[in-house]
């Protein structure tokens, strides 16, 4: 039996925890004087939400490989899916009720403000995975990284619109195609001079 360590344990516990202490302030009702709130609510539980299943996927590929497997497509499914009807039911709904006016200004001035994080958080990680793999390969990476980093910026500011979201999603392949090549070329370089 593995040894689950206490990283494993606060993983597991600390999502639902939190979650439920938040919950105790949902109000029971989208009312008109609830609706900012419940929105808000909402807001600061969209991060939340997808690490409850973070948990079980450690504690699965810590048991059994192929469990870990199954469990880290369940809770990719978890977090696509149950982020959609918090989305959905929880801060578009709050944001329309709250706004009196309502209408899709609302809705698409949530969404560019939610997405800008999640952009920004896309490029952060693209910036960090890029500079493990300088770690690797050296220079020879860094025009994948540049193109990568830049087509996750340009992802950030437009979408997937054609052509400036179509082609950022190209950037971004091309640049993590060229890195993956670099690292593959600098493992070979390393096995070649080993005796």
């Amino acid at each position: 039996m593995p040894r689950l360590d206490r990283r494993t344990a606060l993983a597991v516990l600390l999502p639902p925890i939190v979650i439920g202490l938040i919950g105790t302030t949902h109000p029971a009702h989208l009312t008109q004087d609830a609706a900012p709130y419940w929105r808000d609510l909402h807001i600061v539980l969209l991060p939340l939400f997808p690490l409850l299943s973070v948990g079980p996927w450690l504690v699965a590929r810590s048991v059994d490989p192929v469990y870990g497997r199954i469990t880290l497509l369940l809770g990719y499914a978890f977090a696509c899916f149950y982020s959609a009807l918090d989305i959905l039911a929880g801060i578009a709904a709050g944001g329309l009720k709250a706004d009196r006016e309502g209408g899709l200004a609302t809705v698409f001035g949530l969404a560019s403000d939610l997405g800008q994080v999640g952009s920004i958080a896309y490029i952060g990680a693209t910036a960090a995975a890029a500079g493990c793999i300088l770690r690797i390969a050296g220079a020879r990476s860094l025009p994948g990284a540049l193109v990568a980093i830049g087509g996750a910026y340009g992802f950030m500011q437009e979408h997937v619109y054609w052509p400036g979201g179509v082609l950022s999603m190209a950037a971004i392949a091309v640049g993590w195609a060229w890195m993956l090549l670099a690292v593959r070329s600098a493992q070979g370089a390393v096995s070649r001079s080993l005796p």
